[in-house]
């Protein structure tokens, strides 16, 4: 690992020492690692601290894409960080498959609930997140999740930001300091549209074939009727629409089971969906998601 403190500010070396003071005072620590950039860093810092005190853990179902799984286990490589993959059941759960705004809640309840039982094998006492400080500004179920089952958010109770989250990969050297982020496929679904295995798997399909388009920012979400909206950054949205490139992409589409394929002219946004969360549903965990801190 190169010299982590190099070409970083006064103040993100100073939250870089809250980070590692942080994760030594914990101990044995399992970090739930799903490849992204947020649960790198807090990956990377655990093994710094903590050698094999540290474990990686990342979940594996149908909601997450094979890719991310290959990227995770070449990631926890690189870092030299021990590394699990454990099975988690959570499309086996009618309130995650009902998918009515709080999906991600039952979702982190069941990768939560899951680690919990690998920590007495393991040799371990606490779960840390990702969680990062700009994430307290949105919409989270899986905050709520978290603070039920006692989770730690090292970069968050250290102050870090996502900038700051990536100023520090860079520093240490990480290839994904700017992978862009990629929430699960279930995520990719609109409020009230079942998640089943098909559709999760469509809308994987839908995206890889994006991304041999050079596309690297993207989402396929699946709307009711069976129709997708596809977002990409505004600069690329002229290129899709070319007449080569857009019918090739609607037969595509189609063959995977789309009924309708849509461009949405406002472009890629993280997030779009929660637009469609009603607002009681909102409300339920807008309490739980503050003070998540311990």
């Amino acid at each position: 690992m190169p010299d982590s403190t190099r070409d970083l500010s006064e103040e993100l070396r100073a939250k870089q020492v809250r980070l590692f003071d942080l994760l030594r005072s914990l101990g044995r620590t399992a970090v739930a690692f799903s490849g992204g950039i947020d649960s790198t860093v807090v990956a990377c810092a655990a093994h710094q601290v903590l050698g094999e005190n540290a474990v990686a853990v990342t979940a594996d179902s149908p909601s997450v894409p094979r890719a991310e799984i290959a990227d995770a286990t070449l990631l926890a490589e690189r870092i030299g960080i021990r590394h699990i993959i454990v099975a988690t059941d959570e499309f086996a759960d009618p309130d995650y498959v009902k998918n009515d705004g709080a999906r991600c809640y039952f979702c982190k309840s069941e990768l939560y609930t899951r680690i919990e039982k690998l920590l007495p094998e393991l040799g371990l006492s606490v779960i840390c997140s990702g969680a990062n400080l700009d994430d307290q500004g949105d919409y989270r179920p899986g905050l709520k999740a978290a603070a039920e089952h006692g989770i730690r958010h090292p970069l968050l109770e250290a102050g870090l930001t996502k900038a700051d989250v990536r100023a520090l990969a860079q520093a240490w050297g990480l290839p994904t300091w700017d992978k862009p982020a990629s929430p699960c496929l279930s995520s990719r679904l609109a409020p009230g549209v079942e998640v089943t295995h098909e559709r999760t798997g469509r809308v994987e399909a839908a995206e890889v074939y994006l991304r041999k388009l050079g596309l690297r920012e993207l989402r396929v979400r699946l709307h009711e009727g069976e129709l997708a909206r596809i977002e990409v950054p505004a600069t690329e949205l002229e290129r899709l629409a070319e007449p080569g490139v857009r019918e090739a992409l609607v037969t595509y589409l189609k063959e995977l089971g789309f009924l309708f394929v849509t461009l949405d002219l406002e472009g890629f946004r993280s997030g779009s969906l929660n637009a469609l969360v009603s607002i009681e549903t909102r409300r339920a965990f807008e309490k739980a998601e503050n003070g998540t801190v311990p």
